[in-house]
């Protein structure tokens, strides 16, 4: 199965990132990744990335999610994740992330905490 993501705009500052599939190495994680930095230098601040239908997660995964919280801090913006299942928030626990990365159980949850 292809890693997908579905980019929901719901203001000019906000948006929701719905994945699909696994987020590992590949031309699909490339190009996903360029539709987020694109997201962000088009002035996106407020980020959710929902991993719902997401089953698997490698380092290079992690590296963009990473990379993604890095963009949106920088420009003190606000990122979230919402729906992690329970294989990635063991790997976001094994590698720390989950001490600076927002984990949410749900969408609303999410963007409730973003306001």
């Amino acid at each position: 199965m292809l890693l997908t993501a579905n980019i929901e705009n719901l203001s000019d500052t906000t948006a929701v990132v719905t994945f699909s599939g696994p987020l590992t190495l590949g031309t699909s994680l490339k190009m996903v990744d360029s539709q987020v930095q694109q997201a962000i230098q088009g002035g996106v601040t407020r980020m959710v990335f929902d991993f719902s239908s997401v089953d698997f997660v490698d380092s290079a995964g992690l590296g963009m999610i990473v990379c993604t919280y890095g963009a949106i801090n920088e420009k003190n913006g606000a990122f979230r994740l919402c729906g992690v299942q329970p294989r990635i928030q063991s790997l976001l626990h094994l590698t720390k992330t989950d001490n600076f990365l927002p984990i949410d159980t749900g969408r609303d949850e999410s963007l409730a905490a973003m306001n």
